[in-house]
């Protein structure tokens, strides 16, 4: 019996396999965003928080934390507290950072959001985290995965952007635009610095948004080669935290990332949230 051959479709349809897989079990870290319990915005004024040990409070910059005794909290392995208590401090945290503390199974996000402090417990035993059972996806497509050119801006610009929570606010660098075609016609993507040195990262909504994929945003990561050619595979397009849960700050796409046509591939609205609407 003659040995079929793979077709591009197939080794195309078994990369994305691959990489989604992938991503899927990053995504259900026991301490990944699936396992956020809380989200406290921290101020001037002391309190217990749910989920973590100590009582906190942010002032000019810097967050303390008043330990009782008997109460954990570690960082980088090391014990915070002591036989008689302990006040520790944090900060100043740039924008978008943060650090990570630990209580018994729990990792305790530290970390500065539109210019304000946010503490996020992680636990596994989350139910968000315990009960997922995958995103759904468009099946692969390789007409969704089309070539487009990086053209950087004379001088990044400073792009102010809406988020997931009502009230704030963030601010992106955005070293350029990303221009492609798709269906014929003609398109740029303001592209933002993206997580890993030498990646870009876009924001974008596009006609299949509120209908089969999530409202608010989908994200896509890429790397430009030295001449600014771009490989935009939207099959790789990925929901936020935001989509799964009401505990993330993830930002909004610049009105010029709405795109008109429908991106049939990538993530779609999670099972989470069909199940509310």
């Amino acid at each position: 019996m003659p040995v079929s051959t793979p077709t591009e479709t197939d080794t195309f349809a078994a990369a994305w396999e691959d990489w989604h897989a992938a991503h899927e079990q990053h995504r259900a870290h026991p301490h990944g965003f699936l396992a956020v319990t809380h989200l406290h915005w921290l101020d001037g004024q002391a309190a217990r928080l749910d989920g973590a040990p100590g009582t906190w409070s942010v002032e000019n910059d810097v967050v303390s934390v008043v330990l009782e005794p008997g109460e954990s909290l570690l960082r980088d392995g090391r014990e915070l507290n002591t036989a008689a208590g302990a006040t520790l401090e944090f900060g100043p945290i740039e924008e978008r950072g943060g650090i990570n503390l630990v209580s018994g199974n729990t990792v305790i996000e530290l970390a500065k959001r539109g210019g304000s402090y946010i503490v996020r417990p992680r636990n596994p035993e989350n139910g968000l985290l315990r009960s997922y059972r995958g995103t759904p996806s468009y099946a692969p497509d390789a007409a969704f995965a089309v070539t487009g050119t990086f053209v950087p801006f004379e001088v990044p610009r400073p792009t102010t952007v809406g988020a997931a929570v009502e009230g704030i606010q963030h601010v992106y660098e955005a070293p350029g635009e990303i221009r492609f075609q798709l269906a014929g016609q003609e398109f740029a993507l303001t592209a933002f610095n993206g997580h890993a040195p030498g990646t870009l990262s876009v924001l974008f909504t596009d006609a299949t948004s509120g209908k089969t994929t999530y409202a608010a945003n989908r994200s896509l990561t890429v790397v430009p080669a030295a001449d600014g050619t771009v490989r935009l595979d939207f099959n790789r397009a990925i929901n936020l935290p935001c989509a799964y849960t009401d505990l993330a700050t993830c930002p909004l796409p610049p009105a010029e990332n709405r795109l008109p046509v429908a991106i049939e591939a990538g993530e779609k609205i999670p099972y989470e949230r069909q199940e509310q609407q």
